[in-house]
């Protein structure tokens, strides 16, 4: 018989998470999984600013999902950043390269037509595995 595996949960106070019923983010192992995180503020507005701004508060939740899941920003495999505009590429690119310089993950950015929110310019998912070792080539 298979060990069971210990699946954890961790909640942001999004909005969204009790009626649309998902979780900021799941460890499951070793792996945890990030859902597409927008920039809310903690009283759930939408948070100011340009695209970077924006970016960095998603980035903020992000790693604070991580952390309360026992991992750290640099265990960050996978990003995927939902922009409105590909003129603010830039800007989002950017801030993944302030809060991912060491983890340098495997990153995809997409244009898309819109997000939940018209003031949303960015969305951000991620995936980390917790406990590996980092090393770059090239």
């Amino acid at each position: 018989m298979a060990d069971a595996v210990t699946r954890r949960q961790v909640f942001s106070g999004s909005p969204y998470e009790q009626p649309f019923a998902y979780c900021r983010a799941v460890r499951t192992g070793d792996t945890i999984t990030v859902a597409g995180t927008a920039p809310i503020e903690a009283d759930g507005s939408s948070t100011p600013g340009d695209a970077g701004a924006q970016a960095d508060r998603c980035f903020a939740l992000i790693f604070k999902a991580i952390e309360d899941l026992g991992g750290r920003g640099a265990d960050i495999v996978r990003t995927r950043m939902f922009i409105t505009d590909p003129a603010d590429a830039e800007a989002v690119g950017a801030a993944h390269g302030r809060w991912l310089a060491i983890a340098r993950p495997a990153a995809t950015m997409v244009v898309v037509s819109a997000l939940l929110r018209p003031e949303w310019k960015i969305e951000i998912e991620a995936d980390a595995i917790v406990g590996g070792e980092s090393e770059c080539s090239g």
